[in-house]
């Protein structure tokens, strides 16, 4: 059986609504109810509530206990089923903790996946199982390295944006 490593961190994908105050905010991982929606052949999902932050708050200090929970979950393979790492993220700065992660892996043992949502899991018209399908399944196929995985595309970094306008990650220029 092979085995990948989900680190939660927030964002967009698990917000949810509060019908007292009308808001969307971060208050508990919204992970296991999208794994529920899925089937999943062969492999083990392991999940790793790391925060419950919107990407905006994210600190380097955060960022730095992204890149410490990849290496801590690439440590943990003695049995060696890691088949790959993803992380869930804010979109707003995937791309800032995607750069630190390519930066501080060096070389990392599995494809490490970041992907988050444009709109949260319990929305309609979400993107969120959709991206989190996609990573799951990239994931396992992809060379070592780091990457964003996004509506339908794969793009590695160093060399990811965000597109604002097109609501979407675009390969850019380094």
């Amino acid at each position: 059986m092979q085995r990948i490593v989900l680190i939660t961190t927030g964002g967009t994908i698990e917000k949810t609504y509060d019908e007292r105050t009308g808001e969307l905010a971060n208050r508990r991982s919204q992970v296991d109810r999208m794994l529920q929606e899925l089937r999943l052949e062969g492999v083990a999902v392991e999940v790793v509530e790391l925060m419950s932050k919107d990407s905006l708050e994210m600190t380097d200090d955060d960022r730095a206990r992204v890149v410490a929970a990849v290496r801590q979950a690439e440590a943990d393979d003695a049995d060696h089923t890691l088949a790959g790492i993803v992380v869930l993220h804010g979109t707003d700065t995937l791309t800032s903790t995607g750069r630190r992660l390519h930066d501080e892996l060096g070389q990392p043992k599995v494809a490490v996946v970041l992907t988050g949502a444009m709109r949260p899991f319990e929305m309609k018209r979400s993107d969120a199982l959709q991206n989190l399908t996609e990573s799951l399944f990239a994931s396992r196929l992809l060379a070592p390295g780091v990457y964003c995985v996004s509506h339908g595309r794969t793009l590695p970094f160093p060399g990811v944006a965000k597109d604002r306008e097109l609501g979407t990650f675009v390969a850019v220029e380094t």
